[in-house]
Order: structure tokens, then C-alpha cells, then sequence
């Protein structure tokens, strides 16, 4: 709590700037581009790319036509958080984690193995449904590369009507470099604690005199190691687009993205009987030989043509790619054998003795994507309609192949001493082979209704459907001999194919009311749905979807001549119909379901970007969100919900001297809070000898530091993260103990042609 009454009263100070500075700037300054948080529907769908919006010190009127529909900020009634390119190059960001430290109330709620930053908005997580690039879904287990990143885009809340099966937290879009005409290149060399070396480049122009046809490239290679001894990583990244202009109304974009990582597994050890355990930051416990390796590639397509000056239609099409293959210890607390009447034996007992386990697994994915959306404007009678048609389709193919799980060796987390551990890769046996699709269809249309200038209505309504279908085939292997050291499958069990099909309408309606032009009041109302696996316990058929409804209310301002842009967000979010084990009359067959649970999210959202000053910027914002069990058969009614911090903060100045002898000099600070939240597993009521429980992590307040200089071509920076050296974690489950980074620094040097 005392971290953030220290970052209101800052806000309050540099605010306080506003009374003494009364005069009008008129000058335009560009270098002083920076982030700006909005209120409004995103319509980015599928990688429309929103117009930057440019914080100078006399900010334009209406800047931005947010969105597909072209419809204005102050007109839509959803939270949308934009950071765009200057604020990635000002604050030097590297990960998702990174960008988190502008947006409120969207925060990392896990980082599994050390190679996914698992992210969750609102008390729900954001998984691979909810993460797109470019518009485009894509595989969010392995880290994002942001050297290719010129935006990022977080869409708040529901946002089913646009992209049909998402988790009812919001959802996130990276819009990668585009082409351009005018030509130039650029390149870097960064280094950095824990043995970090980064190169990037970026080549960019039109090809020919007549502009019809442009180009950009862009990549990066980065090779570190880790404050965590013995844990390495090398990433290979590769952008390339192509944009052609056949009239002065149609043009055809053609992206392409390509990333590779491969590092260590690192799950930590810290958690002994559902409590975090004090060992060293640096300590590294897994398997010395494991990996992690992952690629993804994709390809999206997108033509455009304007059929009018009110009327206009995209088509996107696009394909994408990923495989993994993960060989490591398996997961620490894994529990090892569950005794009558007793309490689960689990894989770290009480002395810090680990019995390690050797996990493997590859997988493969194919996912395609269709779709075709028409806009326009048009009038009738005394009513203005801005009205937004779209049709798509999708499906996605996994193939994942499961080995059994064998046991290792056995450690001490306590101490250094290895001379018990083994140091073998040992080879592995198959167990299951599951193969899922899922195919989806949807359609849906939106309409902007203006009464007049001060009331408007907006409302919309999808129609979305979805078949998933699963395939399974179980292994039997001849066990491993000195005589037989390899693995041979002896037979294969095949489960009958199940398709399950699901079907939902997801409706919004918001009402938008505006006595003037620098004040908006809105409040929405709109819906998702998650589909659910198993039988309904009483109808005996497949379980249906569950839907998740959400009231939102807000209130959005523009105030001292636009240099303040001051939003308040209040949501709550209800998913009534929670699917959960059936326990009627002692069903004890966990495929057997019934909607028996409930959970409600609510909280509050305020946003304050501002310019008090020439050349000075500055992004504050504070979230609260609450989510809990209202209603369940095996959790505890009004206990919270795993991994979400109650309260964050964020304050973040940024000033750019733009005159004098220190022309060219670029500072920053980027201050962070996160609640306290809990990890852990929650505790399931029905069961006598249930030891899990949730894991309390306490909150934590981060700094970083930002210097960069310009000179003519070449620019120098520097950046110094964790500066007072705080220790917390990212907790998965209870399995997988991550602590944060400890205070670093990178250095970088890039040369402009």
C-alpha cells in the first residue's frame, strides 16, 4: 500500500504543473512521440493497424480514427491501451513483460519454465485465443521477439464480437514494421549483464520511381546467458514485408515473421509444503542437458480497396506454423503416488530432497485463417451510421507426442553438492499421441448510431461456431533392459474420434453520451463464451458452452487544451454457468460435469497520459480487480482466484531535450507495482487429505532507468532494470518458482543510414 500512495503523490505533483502553465505551445515536436492510453473497441481486427497517436505539446483534435469502422476514441465504449513505436525505442523494451509496465490492470501472471510470459488482464487469462499478431492468431508459449515490434495494442474486456472464441480478459495485438518508400536501413549492437550480445537490422524503401511497390526487412539475433547459473538462451528473428499499391484504391500487403528460441528449462524449486522457500536468486536446480526448443512462422496476406469514399473491403489471408519440443526435468511438486486416507506424496519433501523426473514432449501446429470485412458510412433519415460487416473462418490442427515421464536422480535444493546427480540424457519411451483440430465460422455486424452530437449508440452482434474434434492413440513399450536400451512400442491403443460442436451469439451494446466535445460518459453491456469438454450430468450430452457477460461504465476527458488525457474505467464481469465436476448421487468420474459453479470479476481502471511540459511526457494509471468463486461444488465460495494481484500501478515519465547544448539527450524512469496476489493451487473442499493450498506472494515495486543520446547517425543507450534490486517471483501453479531478474544493464549503439 505504501508504494502506492507513493506513486498518487507523484502524480499529484506533476500534475500540479498544469496550474502554473497556462500558455498555449504551438510548436510541433515529433521526437516527442509517446504512448497514449485510450478508451475504445479496437477494431484492429485482424492487423488493422490503428494510426499512431502522437503526444506533442499541442496535441491535435481527434487524432486517431481507431480501429476498422474509423470510428473516433471518444465515441466507443471499451479500454484500449496503445504503446507504439516511440515508446518502445525511448523505454528499450525487450519483452511482453517489459511492455506490461504501461498498461494497467494487464500484468504477467506466470513464466513458465522460464520460456513463456503467461499474461492475464481482469482476473482471466490471456492464452493463444486471446494473442494475435498482426490480427492473426499466434502461439504465445515462447517468447516475443520486439525488435520487430513498431506497436502494441491491448484491447480490454470482451471482446467476442470481433474475434469469436477469446477468454473474456481482453486481447492483446503486436503489429509488426511495415514497408515504406522512402529509403533507409539501420543497425544495432546491444550488450549486456549476463553475458548478453544483440544484433538487429532494419532495411526498408520503395522499389522503382513509380511508388507503387515498397519493402521492409528487418531481423535480430540475441545470445545470453542468465543470472540463474548454468541457464542459457539464443533467439534467431526475421521480418519481412512487402507492400504494393495497384491503384490509388487497392493495394496488396504481404507479411511474413520467423522466430526460433532455444533455451534452458527452468522451473526453480522454491516451494516446500505451500511456501516459498529462501534460496539463492542465481541457484539453478533442473537438469543441467535439458532444452527447450521452439519455432514459429507465419505468413498473412491483406488486400484492401476502396469501393468508395464511404464504403471500403478488406480480405486477409494467412497461415501459421509452430512446432516445440521440450526435454527436461519435469516439474518440482509433482506428485509421486497418492496413498489411501493419506495426503499425496510429493516430489520435494520437507528436507529439500528432490526426486527428479525427466519430462519430454514435441508438438506441431498448423493454423489457417480466412476473413472478409466491409465498412462504410451512410445516412438515413436524421440517423448517421458508421457500419462494420465481417465474415471469417479459421482452423487449426495440433499434433503432440507425450513421453512417459521416468524418474531421474535425487538432489538437495539446500546445497551445491551434485554428486548425487546424473548427468545422462536417457532415452525416453512414447506414451500418448493427441491429435485435436478445431474449426471455427463466424459472422457479425456493428453499427455506430449518432442521434446528434451528444448521444450515440453503438451495437453489434456475432454469430460464431465451432466443431473441435480429438484424437488419441495411447503407446504400450517393452520395458528398457541392458539387453533392449531403447524404447520399442509393442502396441498402440486408438480412442474412438469425439468432434464436439458449439454454437453462440455474443451481443454488445453501448451507449455513448457526450455533452461536449472534450468529455465522454459511456456504458456497455456485451458477452463471450467458453466452450467446456465432458457430459452434462443431466442431460447426458456434451456440456455446453459457457457464457460470460460483462457491464462496463466509463468516463473518458481531454482536458488543458488536450495536453491531459485523464479515463476511468469501472467493469464486472460474471461467468454464472462455471462448468465443474458433477457430484450427484457420488459421481466420481471427472468427465461427468454440471454448471455448478460461478466466479465475478470487478474493478476499476484509471488512465492519466499527459504533457505538462515541453518535451516532457508522462503515463500514470492504477487498476484494482477482484475476482473470486461466488458459487462452486469444490472450491471455497468467496475465495479469490489464483495469480491475480488485487492492485497495480504504473508511473512512467520520459523527457526529451529537444534545444540547447543537451539537444539530443533522451531520460526516462519507469516505475511499476504489483500487488500481492497467491500462486499455489486453491483448496478443494470435497477432498479429506487435500494438502494444496494457495502460495502468498507478496507485492513488489520496480524501477528501471533509461539514457539515450543522439548524434547525428548514431544514437547510444543505455538502461538500467531492477534498480533497487528487488526480489519477487513469477509462480506457476506450484511447480514452477521463477524469480524476477535482479538489477542489470543493457548498452546499445545504433548506426542510421
Amino acid at each position: 500500500m505504501k508504494h502506492i500512495l507513493l506513486l498518487i503523490v507523484s502524480i499529484l505533483f506533476c500534475l500540479s504543473g498544469f496550474a502554473q502553465e497556462t500558455a498555449s505551445i504551438s510548436e510541433k515536436t515529433n521526437n516527442n512521440e509517446t504512448y497514449y492510453t485510450v478508451l475504445d473497441t479496437v477494431k484492429n481486427k485482424k492487423g488493422e493497424v490503428l494510426q499512431e497517436v502522437i503526444i506533442n505539446a499541442k496535441q491535435q483534435k481527434n487524432p486517431v480514427f481507431v480501429g476498422k469502422s474509423g470510428i473516433k476514441p471518444m465515441d466507443l465504449p471499451q479500454s484500449v491501451s496503445v504503446i507504439n513505436q516511440a515508446t518502445l525505442q525511448n523505454q528499450q523494451i525487450v519483452s511482453l513483460t517489459d511492455v506490461l509496465k504501461n498498461t494497467n490492470g494487464v500484468y504477467i501472471m506466470g513464466n513458465t519454465g522460464g520460456y513463456q510470459e503467461e499474461i492475464a488482464s481482469r482476473g482471466y487469462s490471456l492464452g493463444s485465443s486471446n494473442t494475435f499478431k498482426n490480427g492473426v492468431r499466434y502461439f504465445n508459449g515462447m517468447p516475443t521477439e520486439m525488435s520487430g515490434i513498431e506497436k502494441v495494442e491491448f484491447l480490454k474486456g470482451s471482446a467476442a464480437i470481433l474475434f469469436g472464441n477469446v477468454t473474456a480478459g481482453g486481447v492483446l495485438n503486436l503489429i509488426t514494421k511495415k514497408p515504406k518508400f522512402n529509403s533507409g536501413a539501420d543497425v544495432s549492437i546491444g550488450i549486456g549483464s549476463f553475458d548478453l550480445y544483440k544484433t538487429t537490422f532494419d532495411v526498408y524503401g520503395g522499389l522503382g520511381d513509380s511508388k507503387k511497390v515498397a519493402f521492409r526487412m528487418n531481423g535480430s539475433n540475441t545470445q545470453a546467458n542468465s543470472f540463474r547459473k548454468g541457464v542459457s538462451s539464443e533467439t534467431k528473428y526475421i521480418n519481412p514485408s512487402f507492400l504494393i499499391n495497384f491503384t490509388e484504391k487497392t493495394s496488396l500487403l504481404v507479411e511474413a515473421d520467423y522466430i526460433k528460441d532455444e533455451r534452458t528449462p527452468d522451473f526453480g524449486a522454491g516451494i516446500i509444503n505451500y511456501e516459498l522457500v529462501d534460496l539463492p536468486r542465481e541457484r539453478f536446480t533442473g537438469i543441467s542437458w535439458g532444452y527447450n526448443k521452439a519455432e514459429q512462422a507465419s505468413q498473412t496476406t491483406t488486400l484492401k480497396h476502396q469501393l468508395s469514399d464511404n464504403w471500403d473491403l478488406s480480405f486477409v489471408n494467412s497461415f501459421r506454423y509452430y512446432k516445440t519440443d521440450l526435454f527436461a526435468n519435469a516439474r518440482p511438486n509433482t506428485v509421486l503416488g497418492t496413498p489411501a486416507n493419506s495426503a499425496p506424496i510429493l516430489s520435494v519433501d520437507a528436507d529439500g530432497n528432490w526426486k527428479r523426473s525427466v519430462q519430454r514432449s514435441e508438438a506441431k501446429d498448423n493454423y489457417w485463417l480466412q476473413e472478409l470485412n466491409l465498412k462504410g458510412k451512410f445516412k438515413t433519415w436524421d440517423l448517421n451510421h458508421q457500419v462494420l460487416i465481417g465474415v471469417d473462418t479459421d482452423e487449426n490442427k495440433t499434433v503432440t507426442l507425450a513421453y512417459k515421464n521416468m524418474n531421474y536422480d535425487t538432489i538437495n535444493i539446500f546445497t551445491t553438492d551434485l554428486s548425487s546427480a546424473r548427468f545422462d540424457i536417457p532415452m525416453m519411451a512414447k506414451n500418448t499421441l493427441i491429435t485435436p483440430s478445431i474449426k471455427r465460422v463466424g459472422g457479425f455486424v456493428q453499427d455506430l448510431i449518432s442521434f446528434n452530437k451528444y448521444l450515440k449508440v453503438l451495437a453489434g452482434v456475432r454469430y460464431s461456431y465451432q466443431d473441435t474434434e480429438n484424437n488419441k492413440i495411447t503407446y504400450t513399450t517393452a520395458p528398457i533392459t541392458t539387453a533392449a536400451p531403447v524404447p520399442t512400442v509393442t502396441g498402440e491403443k486408438t480412442d474412438p474420434v469425439t468432434n464436439q460442436y458449439d454454437s453462440a451469439f455474443s451481443p454488445r451494446f453501448g451507449l455513448i453520451f457526450q455533452p461536449n466535445e472534450h468529455h465522454s460518459l459511456f456504458a456497455s453491456y456485451s458477452n463471450s463464451f467458453v466452450p467446456n469438454t465432458g457430459i452434462d450430468y443431466a442431460t447426458g450430452k456434451a456440456m455446453e458452452p459457457s457464457t460470460i457477460k460483462q457491464y462496463e461504465a466509463g468516463l473518458k476527458n481531454e482536458l488543458f487544451k488536450e495536453r491531459l488525457f485523464a479515463n476511468l474505467t469501472l467493469y464486472q464481469i460474471e461467468n454464472d454457468n462455471l462448468a465443474q465436476q458433477s457430484l450427484a448421487n457420488g459421481n466420481a468420474d471427472v468427465n461427468i460435469k454440471e454448471m455448478s459453479g460461478a466466479t465475478k470479476s470487478k474493478g476499476v481502471e484509471i488512465d492519466l497520459v499527459a504533457n505538462p511540459v515541453k518535451g516532457l511526457s508522462l503515463l500514470a494509471g492504477y487498476s484494482f480487480t477482484e475476482i473470486k468463486y461466488t458459487s462452486s461444488n469444490t472450491y471455497i465460495v468467496g475465495s479469490s482466484i489464483l495469480y491475480m494481484p488485487k492492485n497495480t500501478a504504473n508511473l512512467n515519465f520520459n523527457y526529451i531535450f529537444n534545444d540547447g547544448k543537451l539537444k539530443g539527450l533522451n531520460l526516462g524512469l519507469i516505475n511499476s507495482y504489483v500487488g500481492a496476489r497467491a500462486a499455489g493451487r486453491s483448496t478443494q473442499i470435497r477432498s479429506i487429505y487435500d494438502p494444496r493450498k494457495p502460495v502468498a506472494l507478496p507485492d513488489y515495486f520496480q524501477s528501471d532507468a533509461t539514457i539515450s543520446y543522439k548524434f547525428h547517425q548514431l544514437t547510444f543507450r543505455g538502461k538500467i532494470s531492477n534498480i533497487f534490486d528487488t526480489l519477487s517471483y513469477n509462480v506457476h501453479d506450484d511447480n514452477s518458482v521463477n524469480p524476477i531478474a535482479p538489477r542489470n544493464y543493457a548498452l546499445t549503439i545504433n548506426y542510421n543510414f
